[in-house]
């Protein structure tokens, strides 16, 4: 007999450790060096944990052997409300935050006890392709709204109107954005919120870069801006505390909960099948919270994330046929190859063809649920001068590259 993987995962995809991945594990088993910038994973590039979470997990192993209440430990939980009412979110209490395995599996339960067979969640396109992979993993229908590259990646209002159904159950929102690096103004989010208000849509609010932001920019946690919005925000440690491999996120529920028992009691059911999140990294989270914001001095001008996001932008829009929309938050650019320069059918095989030839591992950009072959999306994690190399050697190797 062969077992095949269930119908569910039609059409489900995450490129962002999809098959060129396994090029790149078996390139690495044949003894060549590969520059991994598929994933925003800071411990990789030399970025180091701050050394109270370490010690807080530490000190707290002794106690951290058992099961946890389903939603999390109580300090953590607590830290996560007072972050929240600092940023202006009211009426937020400790039973309204879930701790999680990471962001993703939190995202994963809040699709799942949300969407049936055939309801429509919109997600923006470029996405994080977790959202699009989750929503149709449930049995839903993930519509994708625009954002426009020529207007700095922003949503286009009027295209997200035009999508919305009687089948639309919820609006997805990443900002800082993951790939595009915009981060919104707060006329924007009040546009978007105005929209869901009108068709009483839930919010699914991906704000974990929320921290990671250059030039002064400023993030309005959309929370904070509608108290009359139902709105799920997700949120963790492992970008701007460097601590990935922790898998320590949150998810916090504010707004007219009332309207929405049945569904939390959902959540709340999803939350205790997986009999809680792990303990020992939900230590981290009020040492975190509540500590040194070290984030801080690695954004500010001449930080060392801001000197990397500066390189990549000037050196990827050197490139002739390459252009890049400045990243104001996060930790990735994503770029545009110019169809007319370089003549592209297939981004993954061009993506594969680029690790093959120079040991270099991005992702493509339909891989972010864009339509047309001609984005690609890069991380700029890595030091300065390491990003600057890379950078070149795309340049030469798209300057004789073809496809036919």
């Amino acid at each position: 007999m062969e077992f095949r993987q269930s119908s569910k995962l039609n059409g489900v995809c995450y490129e962002i450790r999809g098959p060129v991945v396994d090029q790149a594990n078996a390139l690495e088993e044949a003894g060549h060096s590969v520059l991994r910038l598929n994933t925003g994973n800071p411990a990789t590039f030399g970025f180091e944990a701050p050394e109270e979470i370490l010690q807080d997990i530490i000190r707290n192993l002794p106690r951290a052997h058992g099961y946890s209440d389903s939603r999390g430990i109580l300090p953590a939980r607590r830290a996560v409300v007072q972050y929240y009412q600092q940023r202006g979110v009211d009426g937020v209490t400790v039973n309204d935050v879930y701790l999680g395995n990471g962001v993703s599996e939190l995202i994963q339960m809040a699709v799942t006890a949300l969407v049936d067979d055939g309801d429509e969640v919109l997600v923006p396109m470029p996405d994080y392709p977790l959202w699009t992979a989750v929503v149709r993993l449930a049995g839903g229908k993930a519509v994708h709204y625009a954002c426009d590259e020529e207007a700095d990646w922003f949503p286009d209002l009027d295209d997200i109107a035009a999508k919305i159904t009687a089948r639309t159950k919820a609006i997805v929102v990443i900002n800082p954005n993951n790939p595009t690096g915009a981060v919104y103004p707060k006329e924007l989010l009040e546009g978007i919120l105005d929209l869901a208000r009108r068709h009483q849509l839930m919010v699914l609010a991906d704000e974990i870069y929320d921290k990671i932001l250059y030039d002064g920019v400023e993030h309005h946690c959309l929370a904070a801006l509608a108290d009359d919005v139902l709105t799920l925000t997700f949120n963790g440690l492992s970008k701007s505390y460097r601590v990935a491999g922790f898998r320590s996120g949150w998810l916090v529920v504010s707004g007219p909960k009332q309207h929405a028992s049945d569904y939390l009691e959902g959540l709340t059911m999803l939350s205790g099948m997986r009999l809680c999140p792990n303990v020992p990294s939900q230590y981290a989270v009020q040492a975190a919270l509540g500590g040194h914001q070290s984030i801080n001095d690695l954004v500010l001008p001449g930080g060392r994330l801001t000197e990397q996001r500066d390189v990549a932008f000037r050196a990827l829009n050197e490139i002739p046929g390459v252009s890049c929309v400045k990243p104001r938050g996060a930790l990735y650019a994503f770029a545009k190859l110019d169809p007319a320069v370089h003549r592209i059918v297939d981004d993954e095989r061009f993506v594969l063809d680029l690790l093959l030839r120079e040991k270099i591992h991005v992702v493509q950009g339909t891989g972010f649920n864009w339509p047309r072959p001609d984005h690609f999306r890069f991380v700029t994690l890595p030091r300065a001068d390491d990003l600057e190399t890379a950078i070149n050697r795309i340049g030469r190797f798209l300057a004789t590259y073809r496809q036919t």
